[in-house]
């Protein structure tokens, strides 16, 4: 796909600097490389060069995903959209850069806002755009995401399980324009969005495949049966650059250059994308020729010094796109009560955690004291420290407890004479940089007599969607938008708010921050959310992840991405062989 930037493009690069929900980090650019420095100046453009035509990737990444379905939570990880990532025709995306680009393959015209109210803009689409069956991509593959994110039972049953629903919520129809190649969007009146040009961001699923399967999608039932479908089904279709030749959920997914693809043709014939945890197997897999590269959601310090003494691998070190953050399950019999969950949290150490996971490559971590606004930001304020959440003060959290009616038995916390059970404290199966933090955690609430029965799980997106868990501990990619997170993190209908998460005044902010018109007002709306979701002690933000990129130097055109989840795939069409 190639991407250009558009009216869009200056906002959003300030809105970047402003939020820093990706990218970037202190004033040197926050990356430590070797291969990379020119990144820092040059984000969009650095480890560029000349290809050789054909070749094959091996790419890690770092877990398995639970669908196909990226709207949905079982597909939505990270993990997912890296895997499947060059099959579905997307709109736009970010660059490393912070700007919004759109996708000139897709569209022969930059969109820009027809009317301010109602909202409403046109896509002008390419007339070769098609899926690789010859299907042209058209309006009804636009109605299909719209309904599958409406958040609108009458447009999808459950409201198709969708994790993410904005701006999508807020459109009112899906309309053809004066020809078979234009697509209108109109949202509801009233309402706004000043991140509009972010809908259909993730990509277009083929509707007609859905029609051809037999679902009708004019009704609610047939949509979600054909979310379903798509969520369990290997993908056959690309309407992007790549398509899947096999893949499975748990191994592995090889993509090839999609012959039929309406734009220029990627350089390299094969990528697999290998899911691969156990990140000790790296650095012999890269000696032996089995990989060659990864730009994982996760942090190893002994594998990255490794990294970095291979004379023939490039690696970077930066500022992540991400925050960790622990997640409480306020649906489950113990964590119901928010005294308790506020005893935990204060009992928790957020600055060792973080120091004892990342201080040794990169002591210029950043700790988190909002959930959505980094301390960098203009936007940002502290609705943490006051709490006394993430201090690890184990007498502040007994007196929490105490008021509450708890008792410590001597190792054991008790209420009402009923011991408080083992809770079940989980994260990604060979992440390791997590279970440091969670072993962390395990000896913080031991303080206070609660029993931390630490667990991994190899698919996050399915047990989250389960709740199948107490706390857990994972992170939130984010892009430089920031209006819709808060309505995905915790609106008390988003498929995303996993803990069951709901207070009808933090609904109506997140909903007010999501159709505001400026930067400014939506952040006053996303701060009077945040303080209130950390006074419940429903998510525990901890610390900005640094990231780590690594490639073998056989390859080009490879850079790291942290404004979106793709990461370095981001732009898998223009990686190659580097050219002798």
């Amino acid at each position: 796909m190639r991407f250009g930037k558009g009216p869009a493009a200056a906002a959003a690069a300030a809105l970047l600097v402003l939020t820093a929900c990706s990218g970037g980090g202190d004033d040197d650019g926050g990356a430590a490389a070797t291969g990379f420095e020119d990144c820092v100046d040059d984000p969009n453009g650095c480890n560029s060069g000349e290809v050789e035509q054909g070749g094959e990737i091996t790419w890690v990444v770092s877990q398995p995903f639970g669908g196909w379905n990226h709207y949905q939570p079982e597909g939505g990880s990270v993990y997912g959209l890296q895997a499947t990532t060059g099959i579905y025709a997307s709109v736009g995306q970010w660059a490393p850069s912070g700007d919004w680009e759109w996708n000139t393959d897709l569209l022969t015209e930059e969109p820009e806002l027809l009317s301010e109210d109602p909202m409403t803009w046109e896509y002008r689409l390419n007339p070769e755009a098609t899926w690789n069956d010859g299907t042209p991509i058209g309006i009804e593959d636009f109605r299909w995401a719209w309904r599958m994110n409406s958040n609108d039972e009458e447009l999808c049953a459950d409201i198709c399980r969708s994790r993410d629903t904005n701006p999508e919520s807020l459109i009112a129809s899906v309309e053809p324009g004066d020809d078979d190649s234009t697509v209108v969007i109109t949202m509801d009146e009233g309402v706004a969005s000043p991140e509009w040009f972010v809908a259909f961001e993730d990509g277009l699923f083929p509707a007609h495949r859905a029609e051809e399967e037999g679902f009708d999608l004019d009704t609610p039932e047939g949509m979600l049966e054909s979310a379903e479908w798509f969520n369990e089904t290997v993908p056959d279709w690309s309407g992007g650059p790549f398509i899947i030749e096999e893949g499975d959920l748990e191994n592995q997914v090889v993509k090839v250059r999609n012959e039929e693809y309406y734009g220029d043709p990627a350089n390299l014939d094969r990528i697999t994308i290998r899911f691969i945890t156990d990140e000790g197997s790296w650095i012999p897999a890269l000696a032996n020729g089995e990989i060659d590269g990864s730009s994982p959601e996760t942090w190893n310090e002994d594998v990255i010094t490794q990294l970095q003494d291979l004379g023939t691998v490039r690696t970077g070190i930066g500022s992540g796109g991400s925050w960790e953050h622990v997640d409480a399950n306020v649906e489950g019999e113990w964590l119901q009560d928010v005294e308790l969950r506020r005893a935990i949290f204060t009992a928790i150490d957020n600055d060792n955690l973080a120091q004892r996971a990342y201080g040794g490559l990169f002591p210029d971590y950043e700790l988190r004291t909002n959930h959505v606004f980094p301390a960098g930001s203009p936007f940002h304020e502290d609705v943490l420290t006051d709490t006394g959440q993430g201090s690890g003060d184990t007498e502040a959290a007994l007196a929490i407890l105490e008021d509450a009616g708890y008792e410590l038995d001597g190792e054991t916390l008790t209420r009402d004479g009923e011991a408080v059970p083992p809770l079940r404290l989980r994260y990604t199966e060979g992440h390791v940089a997590r279970a440091t933090k969670a072993e962390l955690i395990q000896a913080d609430l031991a303080e206070i007599g609660v029993t931390a029965d630490i667990q991994t799980t190899d698919d996050l997106g399915g047990t989250l969607a389960e709740q199948d868990y107490d706390l857990m501990l994972y992170g939130w990619s984010a892009t430089p938008e920031f209006g819709a997170s808060p309505e995905q993190y915790w609106h008390s209908e988003s498929g995303s708010n996993f803990g069951g998460y709901a207070d009808d005044e933090v609904d109506e902010l997140v909903r007010d921050a999501a159709t505001s018109t400026t930067q400014e007002e939506a952040a006053g709306f996303v701060n009077e959310a945040a303080r209130i979701v950390a006074e419940d002690a429903y998510v525990l933000p901890i610390v900005d992840t640094p990231v780590i990129t690594f490639v073998t130097q056989e390859f080009t055109n490879i850079r790291d991405n942290n404004s979106q989840s793709r990461r370095a795939l981001y732009n898998q069409e223009e990686w190659g062989v580097a050219a002798n």
